[in-house]
């Protein structure tokens, strides 16, 4: 509770009390009450507005246990392979030529 203990707590209602005074404490206490009251009530307002805005659906979604390795590496291996592409013909790939000499000269032979 705030590194607060119960003798720290106590010393600081002796102080209040003291420095306060016996006639204004009963109406600080009452307003101290108040602001608990409203603290508490802003929070629950806060919590059901976060329970409804983020719904069960949504973590259902995020549910780390869809993302097992072992299931993932399983279905990979079941999964047929893609057929390869055929390899392109030789003659078909139409005019190739060997370039020989440097980037500033090239020659060209077919």
């Amino acid at each position: 509770m705030l590194g607060l203990s119960f003798e720290k707590m106590l010393i600081a209602g002796l102080i209040a009390v003291i420095v306060i005074g016996p006639r204004r404490l009963p109406h600080y206490a009452q307003k101290l009450g108040e602001l608990i009251r409203m603290f508490r009530a802003q929070l629950t307002t806060a919590q059901t507005r976060a329970a409804q805005s983020v719904g069960a659906e949504d973590w259902e979604s995020l549910d780390p246990r869809r993302y097992d390795p072992r299931r993932i590496v399983r279905e990979a291996l079941h999964e047929p392979a893609p057929d390869p592409a055929p390899a392109p013909d030789p003659a078909e790939a139409g005019d190739r030529a060997v370039v020989t000499g440097s980037s500033g000269h090239p020659r060209r032979k077919a």
